[in-house]
């Protein structure tokens, strides 16, 4: 992962973090992420984000279980172990419908909490720098990675004019990677 740097902002109210994105994307910097304790509406707007295909992905996936369960059904039932159901025919539709209704949503459901895992890297042993100890609790933090046309000093300076109560600079691997989040001694070594 590359390793950079990291001008950050901590907002304590919603009303103020709204103007603050649109000024930071008007002046050039580039916005690494938006930390919020809850679900803000219109942020993603705010930020330029394209809205999420997990629509297509989920519809993907449904569309798989229906064709695993019509052609598991079908094979078992027409070739590998045809039964006679009270004279029913061995290709009968009607009577799958429960069944592939049933792996439809099932495939559908879990290949879309996987798909939102995954795109939101919050699956199971990922770890992500955590930027301020209260991002999840009651504040709002802003991470603008700094270039090397913006000095530190100026991005602070520009922080603290958009209403931000605390500023600092970090040093942090910008993706994510698999780890513990039990060894304090990388973020020291991260930030020192």
């Amino acid at each position: 992962m590359a390793i950079k740097k990291f001008a950050v902002a901590c907002y304590d109210d919603e009303e103020v973090l709204f103007p603050a994105v649109k000024q930071v994307r008007n002046s050039g910097y580039k916005i690494h992420d938006v930390y919020t304790p809850f679900a803000v509406h219109g942020l993603d707007e705010a930020l330029g984000h394209k809205s999420t295909d997990l629509h297509i992905a989920g519809f993907i996936f449904g569309l798989t279980g229906t064709s695993t369960a019509v052609g598991f059904i079908s094979w078992i039932f027409t070739s590998d172990w045809p039964l006679n159901f009270g004279g029913k025919p061995h290709f009968s539709l009607p009577a799958w419908i429960p069944i592939t209704f049933e792996l439809t949503v099932l495939f559908a459901a879990v290949g879309m909490v996987l798909t939102f895992c995954y795109l939101n890297q919050i699956m199971p042993g990922v770890k992500k720098h955590v930027f301020h100890p209260r991002q999840s609790d009651d504040m709002f933090v802003m991470a603008l990675e700094l270039n090397e046309h913006a000095t530190e000093q100026e991005a602070i300076d520009f922080l603290k004019s958009t209403g931000a109560k605390e500023t600092s600079v970090q040093i942090a691997e910008a993706g994510w990677w698999y780890g513990r989040f039990d060894k304090p001694e990388e973020y020291e070594r991260l930030n020192a």
